[in-house]
């Protein structure tokens, strides 16, 4: 089936496929660790403001771009700022991808504690014994395959099934969120729980670290500059609208994610108050699998509400990793290769590079830090497509057309420019983080360690030396594929948002 005829079959429909892009297990078990650990209230603050200074006019950059082009990444940047910046699209392609690899370990690990909360597997008499006993073993991999195998599965029925899988998976997902936080707010002392998130403390704005954390929050949980929307709006309707989607997305991304913290906060409050500073500390693995069986374990009916939990972090992870199939796929088949084989490529290779990670938690954790850094190079890269085009070209030509609902003005010009600096100030400050006190030391410049300086340049230089000397075949190929291999140009179903 042709780009051309692939389209969305309505605005609900795409939203709901661009919320599940969104809404991955980044909303569900990092915001509140990080709200948590950077004040609450005032963390709240800073990350509303980057959700208008980041998330918002990226995702209205990707809208653009994806139904401007009807391109993947690397077509996308080609058509933008010409041949020789095709690399910057592969590195965006690239960076998902790479996060696809280990993603994919994430939902299985997922999948396997929603199963335990039936076996009664969990939770268990020592904290952490279940999760430490299955972790970096065998049976990880298989549930790595079962996390592949579903974000193939649909991926393979084409838009229909992506957006079919999105009609059923987004509501249910909001509905069992909502339901476990009103369970949260319903239990004795969740008020300190609310309290904590909800008041700031404005003085505490002045420490930078709250807003460089906030920042990165929005960088890493909403999608944009991911490339996810961009896969995405590919196959929006010729008349739709993109800014008032991106609104809608970012928006509605940033409320499951308070909805999460509330979720976790308010029955962290309430369980265990004593050791809130200790839970909150954890790594994302360490306060979803270690500590919330254990928090669950001591409210009325915590078992059931253990599964809901559980499976709502399946939803949100099956519908990340099937964006980043998508992504993948879609630059195959810009390529030239058929949909069909572009999706077995993707998906064994998704299976196969994804073993280390789920052999080894260390691998894990190295990828997860470096691609995570790399997040902030994309961002940068769509930064720089649209100011080397001409920003307010751009906004006239991709953004303001004819059929759009809310006419975008210079604001988001210079909210571009700001992006480029956020980018590459993030990425400064990720570094000099990981780096300590000693640059020069071996520790700081190994290949692959959990966190450290090193392991991010070197893997960087590698992909990107590699990306820039493919350039030329990359343009050739996607020349020759006519720029979407299975049929690009605009969709012309004549439909209206």
């Amino acid at each position: 089936m042709s780009t051309r005829s692939e389209v969305f079959t309505s605005r609900w429909g795409m939203l709901l496929a661009m919320l599940g892009m969104a809404i991955g297990t980044g909303n569900i078990w990092r915001f509140p660790r990080i709200a948590a650990s950077n004040g609450g209230g005032e963390f709240l603050v800073a990350w509303a403001v980057f959700l208008l200074m980041w998330s918002v006019p990226l995702l209205i950059l990707e809208f653009g771009m994806g139904k401007g082009n009807r391109r993947g990444t690397i077509g996308s940047f080609i058509k933008t700022i010409g041949p020789k910046f095709a690399w910057m699209g592969a590195w965006i392609a690239w960076v998902a991808t790479a996060i696809m690899f280990y993603y994919s370990v994430v939902m299985g690990w997922t999948i396997r504690f929603f199963v335990a909360t039936f076996t009664g597997d969990i939770p268990d008499a020592v904290p952490g014994s279940f999760w430490e006993a299955f972790n970096s073993t065998p049976q990880a991999i298989l549930f790595h395959a079962i996390a592949v195998g579903l974000g193939v599965f649909v991926v393979s029925k084409g838009v229909r099934g992506i957006e079919t899988a999105a009609r059923f998976l987004i509501p249910s997902l909001v509905i069992l969120v909502v339901v476990l936080a009103i369970k949260a707010v319903t239990l004795p002392g969740a008020s300190e729980g609310l309290a904590f998130l909800f008041t700031p403390d404005f003085s505490a704005l002045g420490d930078v670290r709250i807003w460089l954390e906030a920042l990165t929050q929005n960088a890493w949980d909403t999608g944009a500059g991911w490339g996810l929307v961009l896969s995405y709006a590919v196959y929006m309707r010729s008349r739709e609208d993109t800014a008032l989607n991106a609104f809608v997305i970012g928006f509605g991304n940033n409320s499951m994610s308070l909805l999460a913290g509330i979720m976790v906060l308010c029955t962290i409050f309430s369980v265990m108050p004593e050791a809130a500073g200790e839970i909150v500390g954890q790594s994302n693995e360490g306060l979803t699998f270690i500590w919330v069986p254990q928090l669950f374990a001591q409210i009325p009916g915590g078992q059931f509400f253990m599964g809901l939990f559980f499976l709502a972090l399946v939803f949100a992870a099956w519908s990340s990793l099937v964006a980043m199939i998508e992504l993948a796929s879609r630059i195959l088949i810009d390529l030239g290769l058929t949909r069909r084989h572009a999706i077995i490529a993707v998906g064994s290779a998704g299976f196969l590079f994804g073993i280390p990670s789920a052999m080894r938690i260390g691998v894990f954790q190295n990828q997860d830090w470096v691609w995570g850094v790399g997040l902030m190079l994309s961002g940068f890269f769509f930064a720089f497509a649209v100011l080397k085009y001409g920003v307010t070209k751009w906004r006239r030509t991709f953004i303001n057309t004819p059929d759009s609902d809310v006419r975008i003005g210079r604001w988001w010009d210079w909210a571009m420019r700001l992006v480029a600096v956020e980018a590459v100030v993030l990425m400064v400050w990720w570094l000099v983080q990981a780096g300590g006190d000693d640059f020069t030391s071996a520790a700081t410049w190994t290949l692959f360690s959990p966190y450290n300086v090193g392991s991010v340049v070197i893997q960087f230089a590698v992909v990107i030396l590699i990306l820039r000397a493919l350039n030329p075949w990359l343009v050739a190929r996607i020349t020759a594929a006519g720029g979407g291999g299975d049929g690009a140009g605009p969709a012309t179903d004549g439909g209206s948002g």
